[in-house]
């Protein structure tokens, strides 16, 4: 259960930042409202996650999925660059989470 609840802080993760591009073009309550929910329910989810996990490695992973998640949505919703260094870039990042996720007990 700790593994799922990880996942989903870190989803939540991805749509606070995209939440605060969005507010920072759009300003306005909604959007404020939405992205402040997120970012509480990605803390409260790796709030449980660590109750089982490591919290070296639960941090991690968190922010890993996060950054990659959140390059990744810039590319496709914001027309951000994707070029060959900086996908190889998070894919050293995904490295690392992924081997955090395999050696963890």
């Amino acid at each position: 259960m700790a593994w799922m609840y990880l996942a989903l802080a870190a989803l939540f993760e991805i749509g606070w930042a995209i939440g605060l591009k969005q507010a920072a073009k759009e300003p306005g309550v909604a959007v404020w409202g939405v992205t402040v929910a997120a970012m509480v329910a990605s803390v409260v989810f790796l709030g449980l996650a660590v109750r089982e996990l490591p919290l070296g490695t639960a941090y991690a992973i968190w922010t890993g999925v996060g950054t990659a998640g959140v390059f990744l949505a810039g590319v496709i919703l914001f027309g951000e660059s994707a070029d060959v260094l900086r996908v190889l870039c998070v894919a050293a990042i995904l490295g690392g989470v992924f081997g955090l996720k395999l050696l963890s007990a």
